[in-house]
């Protein structure tokens, strides 16, 4: 395999898992260290030195953030979330083909289960907060969520 395909491997590795930084030393003394992007961090010159710097035809022209969508007021009003309280993998039911815990329209209560997150090989069950109608689900079964992330809609 030849140094541009093991890079674009350790990308993919990289991008799919829940990791933030790789590096990699391998025997010839090569040192890869690759980083993800958080969506609220802007990286300006995040190359070591000697690392490959485009020439002015390759750059990209500079990306500028866009403002969200705007919801109408009355619909982000009579909705809430149900955020994710720590990082792992989601799963809506016990089992696989099982019923999940909190299908849109179900209306759950305080201290039901709504969801299970699986973190370090442990089962986490995610209790609702308080009582509310599950509006939707925003996330799939075998998603990766992280900490604060939206789980359900709901009102």
């Amino acid at each position: 395999m030849n140094k541009i395909e093991e890079i674009k491997e350790y990308i993919s590795l990289l991008e799919n898992s829940s990791l933030s930084v790789l590096e990699i030393e391998e025997e010839d003394g090569t040192k890869i260290h690759l980083e993800k992007e958080h969506p609220a961090q802007q990286i300006f010159n995040a190359s070591p030195i000697g690392a490959y710097q485009p020439a002015a035809t390759d750059a990209p022209a500079p990306v500028q953030p866009q403002a969200p969508a705007e919801q109408p007021a009355a619909q982000a009003e009579n909705y809430k979330t149900v955020n994710a309280p720590i990082v792992g993998v989601f799963y809506s039911a016990s089992a696989p083909g099982k019923a999940p815990f909190a299908p849109v329209g179900k209306k759950v209560s305080k201290g039901s289960t709504v969801c299970i997150i699986e973190a370090m090989k442990c089962m986490n069950e995610i209790q609702a907060e308080d009582d509310y109608e599950i509006v939707e689900v925003l996330v799939k079964d075998g998603d990766l969520v992280e900490y604060g992330q939206p789980l359900f809609k709901v009102k």
